[in-house]
C-alpha cells in the first residue's frame, strides 16, 4: 500500500488504530461489523469495540457483544469510521458516555525536537523476556493497570500474532527504564501508542523524546504520517511536537442488560 501523505486522510489511520487493539485480541478477535477484539483480562482498555459501520444493527451489535464479553468490562469505541448515527443509537440504548480522546497526526518530515534529560537514552526493545516484563511494568501504572495483570499483559504481548508491525522503545536514565513508546506500522502509516512515563520522572520532556524517537524510526523506514490518539496529559506535548488534531474517537461504557424479573 502506498505511503500515506496527508495528515487529513483518516481511513488509513483508523485502519491502524483498529489493528493495533485487534491485537490484543488473546481471546478473540474480528475486523467485521461490528470490529471487536477481547483479551480476557478484567479490564475494560483491553477488551472493545471499534467500529459499528452499519446503525440500524447497533441494538443488535450491543447484545451480540454483551454476550460475547460475558462479564467482562469493555469499551464501545464511535470513531469517523462508525456510522454517524452509532452514538446516539447507544446512547438510547443506555450507553454511557466515558470521555472522548483526539486522533492527532503529523507529518514525520515535520516534527519539532524534543528535549529531555542529557541522560536519557532511547533505544529499541530487545527480545529478551525480562525487557519486555520491565517495559510492560514501567507503562502499567500510567493506564492503571492491576499489578496482578502482568504476568498476562507480558504473555499478550509476547504472542501478538502482527509482532513484524512493531518496534517498541525504552527510554532510561541510570539503567532504568523510566518511558515506553511503541511503533505500529500499518495501513502505509506510522501509528504511536503506548508512550509513558514514570509519574516520578514526568513533566522533563521524557515522553516527548520517546515519540519523536517513534516517529523519526517511521520516517527512516520511508513512512510520511504519524498518528495517535491522545490522553488529556498528552495532547498538549504532541501540540508541541508539531501533531493537530484530525479527528476524535468517544468512548462509551455499554451497561449489561437488566435480569429478567
Amino acid at each position: 500500500m502506498p505511503e500515506l501523505t496527508d495528515i487529513a486522510d483518516l481511513e488509513p489511520q483508523l485502519a491502524n488504530c483498529r489493528d493495533y487493539w485487534l491485537g490484543w485480541g488473546a481471546q478473540e478477535r474480528q475486523d467485521g461489523d461490528p470490529s471487536l477484539f477481547r483479551s480476557g483480562l478484567a479490564d475494560g482498555q483491553l477488551n472493545g469495540v471499534m467500529r459499528l459501520r452499519d446503525a440500524d444493527r447497533a441494538e443488535e451489535a450491543v447484545a451480540e457483544a454483551v454476550k460475547r464479553f460475558d462479564g467482562l468490562p469493555f469499551t464501545w469505541w464511535v470513531g469517523p469510521d462508525s456510522a454517524p448515527d452509532v452514538r446516539r443509537r447507544l446512547v438510547d440504548g443506555g450507553a454511557r458516555a466515558e470521555g472522548s480522546i483526539p486522533i492527532m497526526a503529523v507529518r514525520t518530515d515535520q516534527v519539532l525536537h524534543a528535549a529531555g534529560p542529557d541522560a536519557l537514552r532511547v533505544q529499541p526493545l530487545g527480545d529478551s523476556v525480562a525487557e519486555l516484563s520491565d517495559w510492560v511494568r514501567t507503562y502499567s501504572p500510567s493506564f492503571g493497570l492491576a499489578p496482578e495483570l502482568h504476568d498476562d499483559l507480558v504473555r499478550i504481548e509476547r504472542e501478538r500474532t502482527d509482532a513484524a508491525r512493531i518496534t517498541r522503545f525504552a527510554g532510561r536514565l541510570d539503567g532504568r527504564t523510566v518511558g515506553t513508546a511503541l511503533l505500529y506500522v500499518a495501513h502505509g502509516v506510522a501509528g504511536i501508542y503506548v508512550v509513558t512515563t514514570d509519574s516520578s520522572r514526568r513533566r522533563q520532556g521524557i515522553g516527548a523524546v520517546l515519540t519523536q524517537a517513534a516517529v523519526q524510526a517511521a520516517r527512516e523506514n520511508g513512512l510520511r504520517v504519524a498518528t495517535l490518539q491522545a490522553t488529556g496529559d498528552g495532547a498538549p506535548v504532541y501540540r508541541r511536537l508539531g501533531f493537530s488534531i484530525v479527528g476524535e474517537y468517544e468512548l462509551f461504557e455499554v451497561p449489561a442488560p437488566e435480569p429478567a424479573q
